[in-house]
């Protein structure tokens, strides 16, 4: 381990550290007293580190004998991850000071479970995404459940455990496979091995059970059934956190393995993938339309979704990787103003979550029922607005790399879940008179609900520069 290592790795680095002096100071200071204050150094801590990926030079360099990367791909990921951990704690801490859950623990787990994240995506070997993927997912094991006094909660973090533990198992034995017959954990090694355009039997085995166990991470069909149910159990701000930087995460790091250690057989893994993504479309989208629960349809929601992420890598050509980062990019946008609004929800002073709950919101509260709406129809996919540019974009990479018939089925999945989502938009604007909804306090979360809207809305101009960004990274992964 050399200087230049440990200036490669220096957000990584730096994030840790700050989470151990963090956990001393909260154990020897006063457990709770310092929850708010460790809460906001930490969103500063993530937002620095966030402008110190962005402004590091545009090569790729390796460290720790090519253990770790740092490349324009990698960067992407963790500026969005980042960025959206900070926004997650910003946007909890109102809920959690109502709810006495303001513990110290929590921003701690959660820079931890961003250090794991940043690690993943930075993976060059199979020892190194394990040692990121198990570092983020203990993190959460105990995220979801951090209200100990809920049955629901109890049972959202032993279910996600118990699973999580299984997809483990099922990654690390892919990774076996692959090691066992490739000789290497390296992703260099490993592809150097590929001849021609198909893997061998051994190197197939294996990557189908990688892919499994990845699959899990991003709630991809059939690997999503804990999501509803610890979407639901899971404290909001926890919920919030689920839906957004994990899986950029777990979808960058299944770009990076099928792209780096298998990209000279994409035909192989392809049909992995796209068997995934269009069970994922299919079945996200169809579970949403009975949903009452809004955290549960928005665990229905991220399934399509992640469908739908998926489909660009299916490609598996530089402008499918481009439009998936672009698609999670804009959609932990959207998901961060929609759990923001979630958080504001309260009658009397508790938190509700029911759809029904909704109606005329427009009467009561005007500006948080159009930035809702604006919300919902980018969700649905409603031209102009970002969340069709997303779509447009997975559905041309899909198209272009001769998988016309997945990109009807998400054509067909992106209608019927705009039903879910036009539904919410009727209640609060055309539904029948209910008590209304708190109308005070949370403004963190009134404001990153707008912030969110604003940037949903405008970004149809040039996409902030999104797009460059993102076909940077594509490049930097595919060469």
């Amino acid at each position: 381990m050399t200087s230049l290592d440990l200036s490669i790795a220096l957000p990584e680095i730096l994030l840790s550290l700050w989470a151990m002096v963090a956990l001393m100071a909260g154990a020897y200071f006063g457990k709770d007293r310092l929850a708010a204050a460790l809460t906001w150094a930490t969103v500063a801590v993530m937002i620095l580190l966030a402008i110190l990926v962005g402004v590091q030079g545009p090569e790729a360099q390796t460290a720790f004998g090519g253990l770790f990367v740092e490349d324009a791909f990698s960067r992407f990921a963790k500026m969005a991850m980042l960025l959206a951990s900070a926004a997650v704690l910003v946007m909890g801490m109102d809920y959690l000071e109502r709810a006495k859950m303001m513990k110290f623990e929590y921003p701690i787990l959660v820079s931890l479970a961003t250090v794991g994240m940043m690690v993943m995506v930075s993976a060059q070997d199979l020892i190194t995404l394990y040692m990121g993927l198990e570092l983020q997912s203990l993190a959460l094991y105990v995220l979801a459940a951090f209200r100990r006094d809920s049955v629901k909660a109890t049972e959202a973090g032993l279910k996600y455990f118990v699973l999580g533990a299984l997809a483990s198992g099922l990654l690390l034995y892919g990774a076996s496979l692959v090691y066992g017959y490739a000789g290497t954990t390296r992703f260099d090694g490993i592809a150097s091995l590929i001849h021609g355009d198909h893997l061998p039997v051994g190197l197939l085995m294996g990557l189908a059970f990688m892919i499994a166990g990845l699959a899990f991470k991003v709630s991809a069909v059939p690997f999503h059934m804990w999501t509803p149910d610890v979407y639901e159990g899971s404290p909001t701000p926890v919920t919030a956190f689920f839906a957004t930087a994990p899986k950029v995460a777990a979808m960058a790091l299944l770009a990076r393995v099928t792209y780096d250690a298998f990209g000279h057989a994409p035909g192989d893994w392809g049909q992995i993938l796209a068997l995934l993504a269009g069970l994922s479309m299919v079945v996200g989208a169809v579970g949403a339309l009975s949903q009452r629960n809004l955290k549960r349809l928005m665990a229905y929601s991220s399934i399509s979704h992640m469908g739908f992420a998926l489909l660009g890598l299916t490609a598996g050509t530089e402008a499918g990787v481009k439009a998936t980062l672009l698609y999670m990019a804009i959609y932990v946008t959207m998901s961060i103003g929609v759990f923001a609004f979630m958080l504001t929800m309260r009658r009397e002073g508790r938190p509700v979550v029911a759809i029904d709950d909704l109606n005329l919101l427009s009467k009561t509260q005007p500006i948080q029922a159009l930035a809702l709406l604006i919300l919902m129809f980018s969700l649905a996919g409603v031209p102009p607005l970002i969340g069709f540019w997303a779509k447009f974009a997975v559905l041309t990479a899909a198209i272009g790399a001769g998988y016309v018939t997945l990109a009807v089925i998400g054509v067909i999945a992106s209608v019927i879940g705009a039903f879910y989502y036009l539904r919410i938009v009727y209640f609060m604007y055309f539904g029948t008179e209910v008590d209304a909804l708190d109308n005070d306090g949370a403004p963190a979360q009134r404001w990153l609900t707008l912030a969110a809207a604003a940037v949903t809305l405008l970004g149809v101009v040039n996409l902030f520069g999104l797009e460059g960004a993102a076909s940077v990274a594509a490049q930097a992964l595919v060469q």
